[in-house]
């Protein structure tokens, strides 16, 4: 459902309008009417009330008109084109907004560092107070940063920020350099830019230019005989590894430069990836004096690459389940305890739930898998020094 417009909407994009959140603000000058003789002239409004976001149409746009989906006499090509057409506006407008509530929030985090509490007790409030989450407020922030970035080094213009939906600006932002200037260019010509567009100009890229690759690859890659929107992933996971690492897939696909080998070389990449990561964290792995990169090798070596993957990624998960397990099993155990403590004869429905939990509480703890209780789990907890019996 479409709201009607609100003062906020025909804000201008220059940051120079933004107010410095460090500074006071002046009150506004009152406005002498024009002698009785003349037409009264109406007060005049601060800049960034009356400055436009390019195209003056711009609010007539939010009055949109959604097809109706049961008339017959619009052909679907037609109904389709109309369902496009709003749905840009809305995403144009949504780009808009998010841009300026990224401002708004940065205004006020800057403001809460300069004369706030300290350690951002103060912008964290603020947020409380409005119902924002922190991960969605600095999003934002991200946001208006990347905007404000592009227009101040005259990479976009104000105007063409209209012609992005929210998602193709985002993605533009976070895309190199190159990539922004011809995206730039693109949307200041008047063309319509979705994300597809811009992540496909990333991938052209990243697949021409890395050095991570070896040349035969950028050179199928130019002239299509490799597609980018495949090449590019394994670039993306290449830059994840060690260099050790990168040489030798970079060796295996200039053997073989095909998009098979492209395709099985980024899920090689990825389980090394994932393996390098999990070793890293297992401290049974470390504790065992495993030489991780000597497995390593002899997986790769026998093809059994994705199953101890697998198994130094589930390694990992049970000791984090187990260390999860034990604090959870102290945490029941304290409550207990304390309840045990402030209950007695009067309150007998709260001792029976203490001693219903008696069972997982206990060094033995005993769990059904099922209702009829023939499938028990029982875990023992042993601490430093005791002993199974």
């Amino acid at each position: 459902m479409m709201t009607a417009p609100n003062e906020f909407d025909d804000l201008p994009f220059e940051p120079d309008n933004w107010p410095n959140p460090g500074a006071t603000i002046a009150a506004q000058p009152e406005v002498t009417p024009e002698p009785a003789t003349a037409a009264p002239t109406p007060p005049a409004k601060p800049q960034a009330a009356v400055a436009n976001l390019g195209n003056p149409q711009d609010l007539a746009d939010l009055n949109l008109e959604v097809p109706d989906p049961e008339d017959a006499d619009l052909p679907d090509f037609e109904f389709h084109e109309q369902i496009d057409r709003a749905w840009f506006v809305c995403d144009r407008f949504d780009l808009q907004t998010d841009i300026w509530r990224g401002r708004i929030l940065r205004a006020v985090r800057d403001r809460e560092k300069i004369g706030g509490e300290g350690r951002g007790r103060g912008f964290l409030k603020w947020l409380g107070d409005r119902e924002i989450a922190k991960t969605q407020a600095y999003s934002l922030i991200e946001l208006a940063d990347s905007a404000d970035t592009l227009l101040a080094d005259q990479t976009l213009e104000a105007d063409a920020i209209n012609n992005f939906s929210k998602r193709a600006f985002v993605e533009t932002a976070k895309s190199p350099i190159e990539v922004q200037q011809l995206v730039a260019s693109s949307a200041q010509d008047g063309n319509h830019i979705t994300r597809r567009e811009v992540k496909q100009l990333s991938d052209e890229w990243l697949s021409m230019t890395s050095d991570l690759l070896p040349d035969e690859i950028k050179v199928k890659t130019a002239d299509r005989s490799l597609p980018p929107q495949q090449v590019a992933p394994l670039v993306r996971e290449l830059e994840k590894l060690p260099e050790n690492h990168q040489a030798e897939i970079h060796r295996a696909i200039a053997e073989t430069p095909d998009l098979d080998t492209v395709k099985q070389l980024t899920a090689d990449a990825k389980n090394l990836t994932r393996y390098l990561d999990s070793a890293a964290h297992s401290q049974t792995l470390r504790e065992g004096g495993v030489d991780i990169e000597a497995a390593l090798e002899e997986a790769l070596r026998l093809g059994c690459l994705d199953i101890t993957t697998e198994l130094v990624r589930q390694t990992t998960q049970l000791e984090q389940a187990v260390t999860k397990l034990y604090t959870t099993w102290k945490r029941l155990g304290n409550s207990a305890d304390r309840l045990y403590v402030d209950t007695g004869a009067s309150s007998p429905n709260l001792r029976s739930l203490v001693a219903c939990v008696e069972r997982i509480t206990g060094k033995l703890i005993e769990v059904s898998l099922d209702d009829t209780g023939d499938n028990t789990i029982r875990l023992q907890i042993l601490n430093d020094g005791d002993r199974l019996a």
